[in-house]
């Protein structure tokens, strides 16, 4: 069994672990949890084995782990300003993808998302929509958010308009 000096180590190297990881994600850029890119999954899901690693592994020294965790938060921060370039950008983000188009179900464009038409059927009943006559445009976001564009709201949108430029599924993506 372990002696109470190597399980102090483990709680001394795991609160070590959490401080560097949250002052590193602290001078990092702020982002919204709920929505995560690929990238910041990714980058947590490496921040927590690094931290868990290193706090419990006896071969893993303190000075290992916070080097591994700052390098990860500054390939995070690398990767993110280089999503400002548009021809990198389609390496880390998905295009916006129209899955309904005048009130018919795009379904060659819910089968490259990996959805099912119940899964958008019960996103729309859970915004108020019950036909898709209602609909000019359901959007699927670059990060997985539903956009509902209804009929009578599509003249005045601007952004509607932008994100269809560069959308999968629009009938000039079609045509190309």
């Amino acid at each position: 069994m372990d002696s109470w000096s190597q399980l102090g180590l483990v709680a001394g190297k795991a609160a070590l672990m959490f401080v560097v990881a949250a002052f590193g994600l602290r001078i990092g850029e702020r982002r919204t949890v709920a929505q995560w890119t690929i990238i910041d999954f990714v980058t947590a899901v490496a921040i927590g084995a690094v931290v868990g690693r290193t706090a419990v592994a006896a071969s893993q020294s303190f000075i290992t782990g916070a080097v591994a965790l700052l390098t990860l938060i500054a390939v995070h921060r690398l990767v993110s300003l280089l999503r400002f370039h548009p021809r990198l950008r389609t390496l880390f983000d998905h295009r916006v993808r129209v899955l309904v188009h005048d009130g018919v179900l795009q379904r060659g464009q819910l089968r490259r998302c990996g959805l099912a038409d119940e899964d958008v059927f019960a996103k729309l009943r859970e915004h108020g929509v019950f036909d898709l006559a209602e609909l000019q445009y359901l959007l699927y976001e670059s990060k997985g958010a539903l956009t509902i564009v209804r009929r009578d709201e599509t003249g005045s949108v601007p952004l509607i308009r932008m994100a269809l430029d560069g959308s999968a599924g629009s009938r000039a993506d079609r045509q190309k």
